[in-house]
């Protein structure tokens, strides 16, 4: 969609994605291998009791759901900036929702804008795991 086909408050629904144990301990030996994420006996000792799934993790897991459904296709020029904020653990097992929302738009210039998105992901007892704030620049429909 182009910038000018964009308004506030539009939204998507994500599908759902679980996150299952075996993809979860390979994320994190190879991107984030701390013991919270890697050693049960750890994990068992810590305030969650178990091990937690990478951050980042959870948050691509979310944002590739996302992607079937984004707002902007073949107009997305560039992404600009992102900020993941966890609020909750996310389990091997857990399945994953969210509700993206276009939260701010600006217009950059005759060729561009940038668009602001903002993802909530809940866990499947309707807990919010996750929070993002994305800005993308998009295009703008060419002048006639």
């Amino acid at each position: 969609m182009y910038f000018e086909d964009l308004r506030l408050g539009m939204t998507v629904d994500i599908a759902p994605v679980e996150i299952p144990e075996d993809k979860m301990l390979d994320f994190a030996r190879t991107y984030d291998p701390i013991p919270l994420h890697t050693d049960e006996a750890y994990a068992k000792k810590s305030p969650f009791g178990r091990l937690i799934a990478p951050g980042v993790m959870s948050f691509m897991s979310v944002w590739a759901k996302y992607l079937d459904v984004d707002f902007f296709g073949e107009e997305l020029l560039a992404g600009k900036s992102t900020k993941i904020e966890w609020l909750k653990p996310v389990f091997a097992g857990d399945v994953l929702t969210g509700r993206a929302e276009i939260t701010a738009l600006t217009p950059r210039n005759g060729k561009n804008g940038l668009v602001e998105v903002t993802i909530e992901a809940r866990n499947q007892d309707g807990v919010l795991v996750l929070t993002d704030v994305t800005e993308a620049i998009v295009k703008r429909k060419p002048a006639q």
